[in-house]
């Protein structure tokens, strides 16, 4: 293989693009990806306050990296969710690589910060962690970043992300995340700050290369708490079909955003109001956090108490 742009040898193909490169316009072609994903839907400028929810995995640490690359002062926020040696070491990972390039990084720390981790709040709960776990990012990363002043959120979400949460909306016609999802999604409500997603266009393995070849040390492994969820058998099916018609992943999903969207547009909008325990914005008299925060302090074990065995 011969790089598309300078014919040196390849360093990275591109089926779906019928290309290949070399490491430097790889890592440009990334790069240009990015820029023309943040123009074209208006994400932000060079005086907005970007905020990056930081994993630790390869997507956000590479979507990181790319702002800083390009001149964007952003910084990161890291939630500690208490799920075992696969939270410590995302941490780590995280701050290491705040601190190779002096940049900032905010961590919270559920356990300490709300009384619970991700894992004891599924066993109070009797709900799988994927669930208490989605609903704490999407509060914590909209609260931190409105409380210290960020104009935008900005997550490592992937176009496999994306096609597999569009397969699992349409699989089952869910209208009002189909209406939702978006690569930019602009603040309706004072105490929403606006969400994008610069990377939709990159698929999982075009990050897994920008950070191999920038020498980006990442967590490769899954969270444990991720086998058996739908996304994964989504992604599985639409890499059976990549593999067979390269392209099929970009087609789905741009696809929906060319057609589809524009379509769903014209639905009324929810009407949000005040969450009158917090004050975040929600379509009901207290929002979903507040009252999953409540059913798992009425539940949760008092302290000097011990659990009854039966038996």
């Amino acid at each position: 293989m011969r790089c598309l742009k300078c014919r040196q040898k390849a360093a990275v193909e591109l089926r779906r693009h019928n290309s290949a490169f070399c490491s430097p316009h790889y890592l440009d072609f990334v790069a240009t990806q990015m820029a023309r994903n943040v123009k074209r839907h208006r994400m932000f400028g060079p005086q907005d306050r970007v905020l990056v929810a930081v994993s630790g995995g390869k997507d956000s640490l590479a979507l990181w990296d790319l702002l800083l690359e390009a001149g964007y002062p952003a910084s990161g926020l890291h939630l500690r969710l208490g799920i075992g040696d696969y939270s410590l070491r995302s941490a780590q990972t995280t701050r290491a690589f705040a601190d190779d390039r002096g940049a900032q990084l905010i961590e919270f720390d559920l356990e300490s910060e709300m009384g619970f981790t991700v894992p004891k709040l599924s066993n109070i709960l009797k709900r799988p962690p994927c669930s208490g776990c989605g609903l704490n990012k999407r509060y914590l990363f909209n609260k931190i970043a409105l409380d210290r002043g960020f104009d935008v959120v900005a997550t490592g979400h992937n176009l496999d992300d994306e096609a597999a949460t569009l397969m699992g909306n349409v699989l089952h016609w869910q209208t009002d995340p189909l209406r939702r999802q978006s690569p930019a999604l602009a603040a309706s409500h004072p105490g929403l700050v606006k969400k994008v997603k610069p990377l939709y266009t990159l698929t999982e393995r075009e990050m897994a290369s920008y950070c191999l070849l920038k020498g980006i040390d990442y967590v490769m492994e899954e969270c444990p708490n991720a086998t058996g969820a739908r996304s994964i058998l989504y992604k599985d099916a639409l890499n059976r079909i990549e593999a067979q018609s390269p392209g099929s992943k970009q087609q789905f999903f741009q696809g929906f955003l060319d057609r589809l969207k524009p379509l769903l547009q014209g639905e009324a909008a929810v009407e949000l109001r005040e969450c009158a325990l917090c004050g975040q914005p929600t379509t009901g008299e207290t929002c979903a956090f507040c009252r999953m925060r409540e059913r798992a302090e009425k539940h949760s074990p008092k302290p000097g108490t011990t659990s009854k065995v039966r038996g």
